[in-house]
């Protein structure tokens, strides 16, 4: 019975041993299945973030960097460029009555101006007396012309009334004082020839508007610009009583069109001294089939500032010989035979100034 025991026993004891055997090779397979399986979750977490998401990630990054190195060091762009680079924004066309413009006006001149004051109150006035509109696009591009000798006084009210009442009507516009050098006998409409010539070479000026320094319109509605027939806007004058002294007139302020006045080959060049200039552009007008267009009296109004005549601008003896002859010397005197030089040009607050010898008779 003992050796049975023995028997079963011995077998009991290699059944466990072997039992136990196997539990430690199922632990150990367990414990290396699970570190593998450790291995690869951490493997596909990397794989999460493999190498192909980190360098984006890093380029993101590097590429913020780079921009924000840049805005901090890229210098400032210049001005110019910074118009090129952004979009044109394209203005309406501005209305063919300014909605900025007052009617009548009271004009005096009787109270002091200086330069600097009248800077302040036009600060959109640009140097060289340049001024557009912000707000639209202006119809025309005028060049306002201005016979001038020493003059300064009569000057300082014509830009005082005058850029306020050009601004609200809306015009492109610059201003061009043609000053004639030297005391030589006074010779206005070569001056006025000069002054389309020099303007057309600083911008495309359309419209010419030739005004003498003395007068100042007294109705803003009186709009300095061109149309299709020349215009004469001085019409109704304190000094002839706020009527026109003869339906031919064409003095004082008047606006051609750049068309029209090389239709007609300028102005003439040989008058010295006052008076038959006007008279003589009316009749070179009426030979090419213009006629002249005006405002009204009313709008029309203007006053001059009261002055003795010039010293060198006395009266033309030979005007009104000149002027009976105009049909045969108009296309030999004119645009086609102007000359002049240059003596200086100057670029100031309010208007362009430019002194020029204009020769002798």
């Amino acid at each position: 019975m003992s050796g049975d025991y023995n028997v079963n026993f011995n077998f009991l004891h290699r059944i466990c041993k072997l039992v136990v055997l196997l539990c430690l090779v199922h632990i150990s397979v367990t414990v290396v299945f699970y570190v593998r399986s450790l291995d690869i979750r951490f493997a596909f977490a990397q794989n999460q973030q493999s190498p192909y998401h980190v360098t984006t990630t890093n380029q993101v990054r590097n590429s913020d960097a780079k921009k924000e190195v840049t805005a901090v060091v890229q210098p400032e762009p210049h001005p110019e460029e910074k118009e090129i680079d952004q979009p044109v924004k394209n203005l309406d066309k501005c209305p063919e009555t300014s909605p900025l413009l007052v009617g009548p006006l009271r004009v005096e001149f009787n109270i002091p101006v200086n330069l600097d004051q009248i800077k302040r109150d036009n600060p959109n006035v640009q140097p060289g007396g340049r001024f557009k509109p912000k707000d639209c696009e202006a119809l025309q591009k005028v060049a306002i012309i201005i016979p001038f000798r020493k003059r300064d006084e009569h000057l300082k009210y014509w830009l005082y009334y005058l850029h306020p009442i050009l601004q609200r009507q809306q015009l492109d516009y610059g201003v061009f004082v043609i000053n004639q050098d030297g005391d030589e006998i006074f010779n206005r409409a070569k001056l006025l020839n000069v002054g389309f010539v020099e303007a057309l070479k600083e911008y495309d000026y359309e419209c010419f508007v030739f005004s003498d320094v003395d007068l100042i319109p007294m109705d803003d509605r009186n709009t300095y610009k061109c149309f299709s027939q020349p215009r004469h806007l001085s019409v109704s004058m304190d000094k002839f009583g706020f009527r026109l002294p003869y339906n031919q007139y064409f003095g004082g302020v008047s606006s051609v069109s750049k068309e029209q006045y090389l239709k007609i080959n300028g102005f003439p060049n040989n008058y010295w001294g006052w008076g038959g200039e006007d008279d003589d552009i009316y009749n070179r007008l009426a030979s090419k089939g213009m006629s002249i267009s005006r405002p009204s009296g009313e709008v029309g109004k203007c006053r001059m500032i009261r002055h003795d005549r010039d010293k060198q601008n006395e009266p033309n003896p030979q005007r009104f010989d000149r002027i009976a002859h105009t049909r045969e010397t108009m296309y030999k005197d004119g645009f086609n035979s102007l000359s002049y030089k240059v003596v200086k040009l100057e670029k100031f607050d309010l208007f362009t100034k430019i002194t020029v010898d204009v020769g002798k008779p």
